[in-house]
């Protein structure tokens, strides 16, 4: 489904746990929906202040999965005004689970938009970068909100359930920004009048389990039927029974495994995670957090809003070209898009590894020629610790003299320009 935003301090709670061993334990004191936090006292945490308190947003939102995450001991953090699970038993052991098993997460942070009526193709199709019009019902597409610069609102899943139903899954920091968006487009729109958009975020939660043994099992979650899960081809989206409830079953993901993402009322979110969880161990599932989940999608390069992606970069900018459909027509940024396709961008995203052990490339780090200068040549918008190669990998933009694969870089590491290299993408590629 979508990506998500304002990942910088999830990425610093990464690091400390991950690299320091730190322990963030919140203090329950309010309702599922919000909660006050306090914190243990640490030393040399650079997630606290000097007295040691954690630096944390002290009302959060909180998924309907919270009480299980208790339950299985992860480790809590904020991330985008949520209370979410950084890891569970660790998340080199989680992403690895994922890469050879399967790992499930709780997304059910993210938002639900629904478009619907005799209008609801035409005003998607001038609103979304990709072409609406191809879809089938049962059938999802990536895409691109654009504001009028070309700059990307957010980026999202839009499945079309029905011929005249769509449902778009958004990142969750920008759900009140995107409906927003959406409904004063609509309001402008001709035909407008024949689109309902609802905003059913509150309502509906979700789960992914990625990993290529998962398609084994998914079936086993669900009452037996003519229709399965696991005969779903990538990016088809589904209806099944559960708990006596409609769910969405959707073949996506933000791993690169296979895998799927899976819709339903929040009501019944926690037996279905039980469920997944229960039938997938014997396969070797894991509870996965958002720390696995950022370097998964790292070592595929997918982009997270907030970092490769933002109201003043373009999909073109930050090599999504693919899913920008110039030719369906006018739609919202086309000219600007249109414009850097014929003359090209001024900067382009491209994917690294560093060419010896070091310290992780983080978010914000400069990015050198390899000969030096001046002035940095871009700067690094993703970057980790790769658990399956064993080195540090990112995603940087640079002039687009720099971005070509093979090309020699240097990231500034305390005070040091270490050796990179340009590499294609995925940076990760299973053997």
């Amino acid at each position: 489904m979508a990506t998500e935003a304002d990942a910088v301090p999830i990425l610093w709670a990464c690091y400390a746990i991950w690299q320091c061993g730190y322990s963030l334990s919140p203090a329950i004191s309010k309702d599922k929906q919000q909660v006050t936090l306090t914190s243990r006292r640490f030393s040399e945490n650079p997630l606290t202040n000097q007295s040691g308190g954690l630096i944390l947003d002290p009302m959060l939102k909180r998924t309907p999965l919270f009480a299980a995450h208790q339950k299985l001991g992860a480790h809590l953090v904020e991330f985008g005004g949520w209370e979410m699970p950084l890891c569970y038993s660790g998340i080199i052991e989680e992403h690895q689970a994922v890469r050879a098993a399967a790992g499930l997460f709780d997304i059910s942070h993210m938002g639900e938009i629904s478009a619907r009526g005799g209008g609801a193709e035409d005003f998607l199709n001038f609103v979304l970068t990709n072409d609406a019009s191809k879809l089938q019902p049962g059938q999802g597409q990536y895409t691109i909100l654009c504001n009028e610069r070309g700059g990307a609102i957010d980026d999202l899943y839009a499945y079309r359930l029905e011929d005249e139903e769509f449902l778009l899954v958004v990142n969750a920091s920008r759900i009140e920004a995107d409906f927003a968006w959406l409904k004063s487009q609509c309001a402008a729109f001709p035909g407008g009048n024949a689109v309902e958009l609802t905003n059913r975020s509150d309502e509906l939660a979700a789960v992914a389990v990625q990993g290529p043994k998962v398609a084994a099992f998914i079936d086993h979650c669900f009452p037996a039927s003519a229709q399965t899960a696991a005969a779903l081809q990538k990016n088809e989206i589904s209806r099944f029974d559960f708990a006596g409830r409609i769910v969405f079953v959707s073949r996506t993901g933000y791993t690169g495994e296979d895998g799927f993402e899976i819709v339903a009322e929040a009501e019944i979110i926690e037996a279905l995670w039980d469920k997944i969880l229960e039938k997938g161990q014997p396969a070797g599932l894991k509870p996965a957090g958002l720390g696995a989940r950022d370097t998964l999608r790292t070592e595929v390069c997918y982009p997270l809003y907030g970092h490769e992606l933002d109201e003043n970069t373009t999909p073109l900018e930050a090599g999504l070209g693919y899913f920008v459909a110039l030719g369906k027509g006018d739609f919202v940024g086309r000219a600007v898009l249109a414009g850097q396709k014929a003359k090209g961008t001024t900067r382009k995203l491209a994917a690294f590894k560093m060419a010896e052990r070091c310290a992780p490339p983080r978010p914000g780090y400069s990015i050198w020629s390899a000969a030096g200068g001046v002035e940095p040549i871009g700067r690094v918008a993703s970057g980790t610790q790769s658990p399956s190669l064993g080195l540090g990998i990112g995603l940087g933009f640079v002039g687009p003299e720099f971005s070509p694969a093979n090309t020699a870089i240097g990231i500034e590491i305390r005070g040091r320009h270490v050796p990179a290299l340009t590499v294609p993408r995925p940076i990760y590629r299973r053997s």
